[in-house]
């Protein structure tokens, strides 16, 4: 057994100690901004005018195009969207109050205890997805560059899609096409998507945007399919700290259970869309 003189014995005791501390109050901010691009093609149906499609697209642009704050230490994070003051579009009716049913809360990751919690409502009911934080098989690639003042490498790796394809429902349209969408629905297999990580070293933190994690540095950009999100700024060790607690309201479900519940809802919505296209040409008819 290794006998340290008094001195150094609390010398070390002190360093390790203050050490420990630093490692529970270090905290860091990345803000990201996230872009998704769609298919605007079919959208508001074929007998859509152009400036209905223009309409349709404008009020897309906010569901489309957000703003996130990632809060993290080295164990746990949150990420949530930044709240901005969005111009009124007419009322929550339309396509805003659909695309508001998507819109998530605050996305809790504890990268230790393999913990997942995310907040969200859907079409007015409030839910809690509890589930364990999936494991990303990176592949490094040694391919760098720079993002701001950061150096950052390249990793890759195939994701399995979970939740609710958004970018397959398309508001505004006649829904005539209703049997042939659930046919292909039923025939699909699980989803996958390429994803390419920009990580870096310099901020050593396994935490990422979104549900994006398990690389030796914080993600600074991640693209999966038809999404990308890029970090603006970093804040390091704040004046002000923020709390990284868990989220704790609705009712609880696992993330296949609530994919199952979006599913159903918006089959139900593209029934009642392709009944009222019927309906509307029949008027016509008359």
């Amino acid at each position: 057994m290794i006998k340290f003189p008094l001195r150094i014995a609390l010398l070390l005791t002190v360093f390790l100690t203050s050490g420990f501390a630093f490692a529970q109050d270090f905290q860091g901010k990345a803000y990201y901004m996230s872009k998704t691009t769609m298919d605007m093609d079919g959208i508001g149906g074929p007998d859509a005018s152009p400036e209905r499609k223009k309409q349709i697209a404008e009020r897309m642009k906010s569901f489309l195009e957000k703003e996130y704050i990632l809060t993290f230490n080295r164990e746990a994070s949150i990420y949530k969207e930044e709240e901005v003051l969005e111009a009124s579009t007419g009322g929550r009716g339309g396509f805003g109050g659909f695309a508001s049913s998507f819109t998530g809360g605050p996305k809790y990751k504890n990268v230790k205890s393999k913990e997942l919690l995310q907040d969200q409502e859907f079409f007015g009911k409030q839910f809690l997805i509890k589930d364990e934080l999936a494991d990303l098989k990176w592949t490094m690639s040694g391919e760098s560059k720079q993002i701001g003042n950061y150096t950052v490498f390249k990793a890759t790796a195939v994701k399995q899609l979970t939740g609710f394809d958004f970018s397959s429902f398309r508001p505004g349209g006649r829904g005539g096409d209703t049997e042939k969408e659930k046919e292909e629905e039923e025939t699909k297999e699980p989803k996958t998507v390429n994803v390419v990580a920009w990580y870096t070293m310099q901020i050593p933190v396994n935490q990422g945007p979104d549900d994006y994690w398990g690389l030796p540095g914080l993600i600074l950009e991640v693209s999966a399919g038809n999404t990308t999100i890029l970090c603006t700024k970093v804040v390091m060790n704040p004046k002000d700290k923020d709390k990284i607690d868990k989220p704790d309201k609705g009712e609880v479900v696992t993330q296949q259970e609530y994919t199952e519940i979006t599913t159903k809802k918006m089959q139900e919505l593209r029934e009642s869309r392709g009944r009222g296209g019927r309906g509307g040409r029949g008027g016509r008819r008359n």
